[in-house]
């Protein structure tokens, strides 16, 4: 008996019930192909800009993916099982892409329920036409068609951008980036299509390794001094109007707290001084970042990029795996957010001016309906971002209406970002999305809240125009004029 080949179900993700399953399907089809909105990832410009090749199966969908990682350290393997190079560079590290592919495939049913396996299943059967289900069994034969296909022109990364229907996509920068790779593709054509965001952590922090080094490379990239806390701002100021000039829309603050209490100029100046010639403790670190924060905020103001904060990650909670594999691989870990008392500096300097956005996210989703649902259902400068990094699962999409949306609306929230350096996923996280939106909008169709027609209209704001609206760059002459929402496909000249 032939093997009935591995197909999806075109319902997946949507609600069981049956009218409103009927319902969603409509909704869902009327923004399934609309363009991709990627405002917030980790794509790597000049990977764009090259046109790289992915590599093998492992180096695209295992080595790099910190969610199928841990999954799988979680069950007993290493890092180094899984290709994970150490820092020393310990020979020890798997090297035979082949076996670490096997061992993924081996351990497929460890991603039952999780937002990887419906990314994985997407990525395979959709991208790749892939029609065995990963197994022992399968392994070798699915690499090997992987292999083929990553081996051709319409799987390099320009050709996929195109297929996927990425309208425009944001990348993540360094301050003391040159941007040089945003520039050779706008000279290509692509300054529409890949923009930069200002992302200032490693210079907020000057309790941290590195913030010297940090410091000194962003007065090098701005061929000027910083000898105070004072040229420190100045230089801040310039590199965010380079980002500007490169066609960037937003800032990006990954801060472990959601203080924003300024310092005096003083207080200011005197950590700045004293971080610049030897350590600073963990608070005096924190404190300056918050005074960072409503500094960041004010220049925004100024220069109109929209700010994004996502707090409330402890990062590296392994010593252990941080140590032996660098930062930010060591576990992150969620912790508990104080919204409304962190936020109230700078929303009661910034938050009723017309010139200022900001969206916010968290992974705590006890702050949805407590804090930040109010928040942003109040002050006219925020809107909420989506479930973000844990929670960018069905389940946690669907918890974020439920909390969110009678107190804040659909409008005061930003559409989806994908947060990924996985570009291969990009299409299946936006997917998941307009299904899980779909189904919860259907349910307020069967419950006579919404017409069909609302529900559809709502679908395409949440999929593609707000996305748009939310990281549009603020236009300061204009005081804060509501930028105008385009049809879906039309470039918008945010």
């Amino acid at each position: 008996m032939a093997k009935t080949p591995w197909k999806l179900h075109p319902d997946r993700a949507l609600p069981a019930e049956p009218t409103q399953r009927t319902i969603a399907r409509e909704i869902y089809e009327s923004v399934a192909a609309l363009p991709i909105v990627s405002m917030h990832g980790h794509i790597d410009a000049g990977f764009i800009r090259r046109n790289d090749a992915f590599g093998d199966p492992a180096e695209l969908f295992i080595i790099p993916d910190h969610y199928l990682v841990r999954m799988l350290v979680s069950q007993g393997y290493r890092h180094e099982d899984l290709g994970v190079r150490p820092l020393d560079g310990d020979s020890s590290y798997e090297t035979d892409h082949r076996l670490i592919w096997r061992r993924f495939c081996e351990n497929w049913k460890l991603f039952r329920g999780t937002p990887t396996r419906y990314w994985m299943e997407h990525e395979l059967a959709l991208v790749f036409g892939i029609t065995d289900e990963p197994s022992a069994a399968t392994a070798d034969a699915i690499y090997d068609q992987l292999s083929a296909a990553l081996a051709t022109p319409e799987y390099r990364i320009r050709s996929l951008f195109d297929r996927f229907n990425i309208e425009i996509l944001s990348t993540t920068d360094a301050p003391d980036s040159d941007l040089a790779e945003h520039a050779a593709l706008a000279a290509e054509g692509w300054g529409e299509r890949v923009v930069p965001t200002f992302r200032p952590d490693g210079i907020f922090y000057p309790d941290r390794a590195g913030w010297r080094a940090a410091v000194r490379a962003l007065a090098a990239r701005n061929g000027s001094d910083i000898t105070d806390y004072a040229s420190f701002l100045v230089a801040v100021q310039e590199r965010r109007l380079a980002f500007v000039a490169a066609g960037a829309r937003a800032t990006d603050h990954g801060h472990l707290t959601a203080d924003t209490t300024p310092l005096s100029a003083a207080d200011a100046q005197r950590i700045f001084a004293q971080a610049l010639v030897g350590p600073v403790d963990a608070a005096t670190g924190e404190a300056f970042a918050a005074n960072m924060l409503f500094e960041s905020a004010r220049m925004s103001v100024e220069d109109g990029l929209v700010m994004q904060l996502h707090p409330g990650v402890q990062r590296d909670h392994s010593d252990a795996i941080a140590t032996a594999f660098g930062p930010d691989n060591g576990f992150d870990i969620p912790l508990p957010v104080d919204y409304t008392r962190g936020l109230q500096p700078l929303l009661n300097a910034f938050g009723l001016d017309p010139r200022f956005r900001i969206i916010l996210f968290t992974i705590d989703e006890t702050v949805y309906s407590r804090e930040l649902a109010p928040i942003a259902g109040a002050y006219p400068s925020v809107r909420l971002g989506a479930p973000w990094w844990f929670l960018d699962s069905p389940g946690g999409m669907a918890r974020f209406r439920e909390l969110v949306t009678e107190t804040a609306g659909f409008y005061n929230t930003s559409g989806f970002v994908d947060d990924t350096r996985a570009f291969a996923s990009i299409p299946a996280r936006h997917d998941l999305a307009r299904r899980i939106d779909a189904g919860y909008l259907a349910g307020l169709v069967a419950e006579h809240r919404l017409t069909l027609d609302e529900a559809t209209e709502t679908a395409v704001d949440l999929a593609y125009t707000l996305p748009l609206t939310a990281y549009a760059r603020r236009d300061t002459a204009a005081a804060g004029a509501a930028a105008t929402i385009p049809a879906p496909g039309e470039r918008a000249a945010l």
